[in-house]
């Protein structure tokens, strides 16, 4: 494989329930996903405790590892494979490395909890940009937990238990029917694995819990699906509580069979299966660590080997480029922005703006970030057409992977971008009618402000360099300072003609002059 920039690679996590797929596309400053591909595979099912390979274990896990390498040679991706908890316990395994390297051409690392606790960590930190608070990682797999804690990129402290989902499915829950004990003496042991470690995360402390991997994501499904709140785009940075975690295991623990908990949850008989032994693990970790809320993490450890690879080949993340949400967003603009050079000054004047007038707008200064994404994003939507491109720039970030910001983000920063021109919100846009008033609220005046801006680069040059406010008793003055010699007079008339959403917002008249 090349190892510049446009490579594709594809990382293969070969685990105890399931074999996951991602390729990627190397980009500037990281990677994009193309296709992923996941297969139920159960290979630590039924085996002592995991201390061996089935021999209809390995023929599935060869089956599937011959077609996955048939999907990467497809993109002319190399695979890099690791292995986790159930080939990395079992007697047997090199028998399961030997012919996966003669029948499917894959050689496979078999990765030491430790490793994988690592991978999973760089992944979900960059699913979920997190680089500013003390993070507790949790990813629940089939054989193993892994739990980490990290500050940004450096992990404090790493541990693997022998706590997975199949693993304690098959202790626990191998009955057609729910014994009356099983889920107390299922929790009892949780609990006291955990215990081990609960003196050091202490210590450590954290400000962050995140949570990844297939009975985290089904959990925040579940949790999502009993709320009043329709159903989002994208779990990642979904939050959820220690109350609700609770709730979820005496819901699961409520039927007796795993064909009523198919039926009843709308879950895959799979994950119906393994569900419960996953809940009770996650419920552990939430009480024996003191964790009141736990954030979803859409990457986890495949996306980390990518991570890994990269930085192995010396083109993954700039140093000092931790914001994984602000990359997503420059790498779409990148893809769609006819004219980046003026979605990127109109950014700049936005924030400049923003910066002073976010307390009089009402707003957390926080939401910067989601000014700047949509001021750089406003343009995609040319990609599809010039011809009302604002309302295609809603679709295309949408339904675009910008990891580090979760559902509600992501759709803020859509409706501000859509807004960025043309029409107002209207309580008869149903998308805008959906939000709930505060982000209706938030909405309005960002985009108030973000019209400002595109109004001051119209020429799309860059000429107007800063903006200065100041409040009158009648009216809320905007002043524009233009780069030596430069006629702003176009870009006054624009800002002035887009003023009237940032005015409402104000309860005020707003002008946009120009200063020397």
């Amino acid at each position: 494989m090349s190892n510049g920039e446009n490579a594709i690679i594809a990382a293969l996590d070969i685990g105890t329930n399931s074999f996951h797929l991602v390729i990627a596309k190397v980009v500037e400053g990281g990677f994009e996903v193309i296709e992923t591909e996941k297969e139920t595979v159960r290979i630590g099912h039924g085996a002592g405790d995991m201390n061996e390979l089935s021999a209809d274990a390995i023929d599935r896990g060869i089956a599937c590892l011959v077609r996955m390498q048939k999907i990467a040679a497809s993109h002319n991706a190399e695979i890099r494979a690791v292995a986790t908890s159930a080939v990395r316990e079992a007697k047997n395994r090199f028998e399961f490395i030997r012919r996966a390297k003669k029948e499917a051409q894959i050689d496979i690392e078999v990765i030491s909890g430790v490793e994988e606790a690592r991978l999973i960590h760089l992944g979900a930190l960059h699913g979920v940009g997190e680089h500013e608070r003390p993070m507790l990682l949790c990813d629940i797999g089939g054989g193993s937990t892994e739990i980490v804690l990290g500050n940004d990129d450096e992990v404090l402290l790493a541990r693997s238990f022998k706590l997975g989902a199949v693993r304690l499915t098959d202790r626990f829950f191998s009955s057609a029917t729910l014994h009356p004990s099983a889920m107390s003496s299922c929790r009892s042991h949780v609990r006291s694995t955990l215990m081990v470690l609960q003196t050091e995360v202490t210590e450590f402390g954290f400000d962050v819990a995140v949570a990844s991997s297939g009975t985290a994501e089904t959990i925040a499904r579940l949790i999502q699906d009993r709320s009043d709140k329709s159903a989002p785009k994208t779990l990642n940075r979904f939050e959820f509580t220690q109350a609700q975690i609770a709730e979820t295991v005496t819901m699961l623990g409520s039927v007796n069979t795993v064909d009523e908990r198919r039926e009843k949850f709308g879950l895959d008989k799979s994950r119906a299966e393994i569900i419960l032994a996953g809940a009770i693990i996650l419920e552990g970790i939430s009480t024996v660590y003191g964790v009141e809320s736990f954030m979803y993490s859409d990457y986890a450890l495949r996306e980390g080997v990518i991570l890994d690879t990269l930085q192995r080949r010396g083109f993954g993340p700039a140093t000092g480029d931790t914001d994984a949400a602000m990359r997503s967003v420059r790498l779409l603009a990148d893809r769609c922005d006819d004219r980046p050079e003026h979605s990127q000054n109109v950014a700049r004047i936005a924030l400049d703006l923003f910066d002073q007038v976010w307390d009089v707008l009402g707003v957390a200064q926080a939401n910067r970030k989601l000014l700047e994404a949509a001021a750089l994003l406003a343009n995609v939507g040319v990609v599809i057409s010039h011809s009302k491109h604002h309302l295609h720039s809603y679709y295309v970030i949408r339904n675009s992977e910008l990891v580090g910001l979760n559902d509600r983000e992501i759709e803020i920063i859509a409706q501000v971008a859509r807004y960025h021109r043309k029409g107002l919100p209207k309580l008869d846009h149903p998308e805008f009618a959906a939000l709930s008033q505060e982000d209706q609220k938030l909405v309005n005046a960002l985009a108030g402000v973000l019209r400002i801006a595109v109004g001051l680069d119209r020429t799309q040059d860059g000429r107007v360099k800063s903006v200065t406010v100041r409040a009158e008793d009648d009216q809320f003055l905007i002043f524009a300072k233009a780069s030596a010699k430069a006629d702003i007079e176009l870009n006054l008339y624009a800002a002035n003609e887009r003023r009237n959403l940032l005015a409402d917002v104000l309860a005020t008249k707003v002008k946009v002059l120009a200063i020397k």
